[in-house]
């Protein structure tokens, strides 16, 4: 697993780098651009690279503190934790994308759908590596953003500029772990 911690590192670092490869470059404009040229050129890109980078940030600690939480792991859970890295790298191209066209439902919703597909990988995982313990406030941290993502994954189909806001609803996740933790507190034997 440490290994794995390491290529997730590097994974993890070009995905995030390379989301801001699709910002528009200065040689779009023939002159000095006016405000409303570079908020018409920029808005759109730099809203979905925050949208992203804090996304893939918040899903790179989630994944440290797993491999922590967890570090051995059968061959098949190593397998599941590179089909995972696999749609962290697959970011850039969603982000691009929605970086261009966010308030095209259909993009809105792939972009959404993306990002349900890494919160389930990930919730996967923290269920495997929590199998055979009980710890309703890691489990509820790991399964609320996908819940939050499928709700606004919905809204995208028919608002996406409502969903742009709803996605940040999966940050909710530590409140809904302190909840949880409340409400079902581990066992103390």
């Amino acid at each position: 697993m440490r290994r794995l911690e390491a290529l997730s590192n590097t994974i993890f670092g070009v995905a995030m780098t390379l989301l801001a490869y699709d910002l528009p470059k200065a040689s779009r404009f023939t002159k000095a651009p006016a405000w409303m040229e570079l908020v018409g050129a920029y808005a759109q890109p730099v809203i979905a690279l925050m949208i992203s980078f804090i996304v893939a940030g918040v899903f790179w600690l989630s994944h440290h503190r797993r491999l922590t939480f967890a570090p051995e792991g059968s061959r098949g859970e190593v397998f599941l934790n590179l089909v995972f890295l696999l749609s962290i790298v697959m970011l850039p191209v969603t982000n691009g994308l929605y970086g261009a066209y966010r308030l095209d439902s259909v993009v809105a919703v792939s972009y959404g759908f993306h990002l349900t597909v890494i919160a389930s990988l990930n919730a996967l995982l923290w269920a495997l590596a929590l199998r055979g313990r009980r710890n309703s406030e890691l489990l509820a941290i790991a399964v609320f953003p996908v819940f939050a993502l499928v709700l606004a994954t919905v809204m995208a189909a028919v608002a996406p500029f409502v969903a742009q806001f709803m996605w940040c609803l999966a940050f909710g996740a530590p409140l809904a772990g302190w909840l949880a933790a409340r409400r079902w507190p581990p066992r103390t034997n």
